[in-house]
């Protein structure tokens, strides 16, 4: 397959494996050191407060650097500013590992999520160069077997690395990793936005392109919609070891083992979602998963209030069995909206899920968080708020009915 610059296009399982590893690096970034936030924070002397913000830095760096990646890529094409961003990112994540300053740390993790973000934004935004309607969903359902199950295995990986080596051992391989990728992409990935497509006009018009796509109110409302729905996820990735282990006594092996079961749960219903998708529609299927999200926060939330712990890691697997199949038609329906600035609507959509998991996750630790409880009414409102965009933002049903007939005639 031959993509619109002329060049010849990689097979489609090494394009997601390329591009999956990119969109990855956002979660590995901020999964893969946790397990070692303690040994860190006394090496640093510093307290958790301190550590935590070496978190929060690191999405806004992350969120940023996708809306500067995405928006430029339509300026000066893909390959180049993904290979460069994620060079960046591997250089820049290995200098981390021999820090020894809290305000250093803190700026490297900065600087080091703006070129992460580059990579996160642009790949999204080649799957819409090349691919449309059902078909992108396809993709992004594969895209999804890497980029969901990086949040769920990073805190494992991590934890594999300390027991080789200290916490500055987690960077240098998440470096390596990225510089693997980078080598890749350089080696493998074509240029998918050709010249004649190109937006001109210097960087203000660049800026203002944005404008159109954020008042674009089905564009938002897919674009909030994934990001709740990651918010909830997110709130149980930062929370559920305090709850279920502090909180409900679950030993770390059965943590483990839950983490790993919610691994699967992901895997699978991604790859059934693009299989799927073969006899209905993204948006049919989006109000399913969010459906689900909704029926995992009330049984969370029931079991929770009830201190039923069997209940609630149930609620929590279909969580996260419902995500796998929220993010890859949230994101091929919105990039649908706007293929001619895939992008900038990419640097839009991206930075709102962290941006929002970073703001609401806060709020799974108030009141009696051991109970379970606060974190249930998170995943709950979220599930609640992203359907809410669907429905009032989204209301028409003229994408479902007409995206095969474009598709077909692409």
């Amino acid at each position: 397959m031959a993509d619109a610059a002329g060049s010849r296009v990689p097979s489609r399982p090494l394009l997601v494996v390329m591009l999956g590893l990119a969109t990855a690096i956002g979660p590995l970034s901020t999964d893969m050191y946790l397990p070692a936030l303690p040994a860190m924070a006394d090496d640093l002397g510093v307290g958790p407060g301190a550590m935590q913000q070496s978190i929060t830095w690191c999405l806004l760096g992350l969120a940023v650097g996708q809306l500067i990646g995405g928006a430029l890529s339509d300026r000066w094409g893909r390959r180049r500013p993904i290979v460069i961003g994620l060079a960046a990112y591997a250089v820049l994540t290995i200098l981390i590992a021999p820090v020894s300053s809290m305000p250093l740390l803190i700026a490297l993790r900065f600087v080091e999520g703006l070129a992460g973000g580059a990579g996160v934004a642009i790949a999204r935004a080649v799957v819409r160069d090349l691919y449309a309607g059902t078909d992108a969903a396809r993709v992004f359902s594969r895209l999804a077997l890497i980029f969901g199950l990086a949040p769920i295995l990073g805190p494992g990986l991590g934890s594999l690395v300390l027991r080789a080596t200290s916490w500055r051992g987690v960077f240098v391989v998440l470096g390596g990793l990225a510089v693997l990728v980078t080598v890749l992409l350089a080696a493998k990935l074509p240029e998918t936005l050709p010249s004649s497509r190109r937006m001109g006009g210097g960087l203000a018009a660049t800026v203002r392109s944005a404008g159109p796509i954020v008042r674009d109110r089905v564009f938002m409302g897919y674009a909030v919609a994934q990001a709740l729905a990651f918010s909830a996820l997110f709130g149980y990735l930062a929370n559920g070891t305090f709850v279920l282990q502090d909180g409900y006594g679950l030993s770390p092996t059965a943590f483990g083992l839950l983490f790993g079961l919610n691994a699967v749960g992901i895997t699978a219903f991604s790859q059934a979602n693009a299989r799927l998708l073969g006899r209905t529609t993204p948006r049919r299927l989006l109000l399913v998963a969010l459906t689900g999200l909704g029926v995992a926060g009330v049984v969370a939330l029931a079991s929770a209030l009830l201190g039923n712990l069997p209940g609630l890691c149930a609620g929590l697997l279909l969580l996260t069995c419902s995500f796998g199949m929220t993010q890859p038609n949230s994101f091929a329906l919105a990039l649908d909206r706007h293929p001619d600035r895939a992008g900038t609507a990419s640097s839009v959509l991206g930075p709102l899920a962290p941006l929002l998991a970073a703001l609401l996750a806060p709020l799974a630790t108030l009141g009696r968080p051991g109970t379970g409880v606060p974190m249930a009414l998170l995943i709950l409102g979220c599930a609640v708020g992203s359907l809410v965009c669907v429905f009032a933002l989204t209301g028409d049903s003229t994408w479902s009915a007409t995206a095969g007939r474009r598709q077909q005639s692409r």
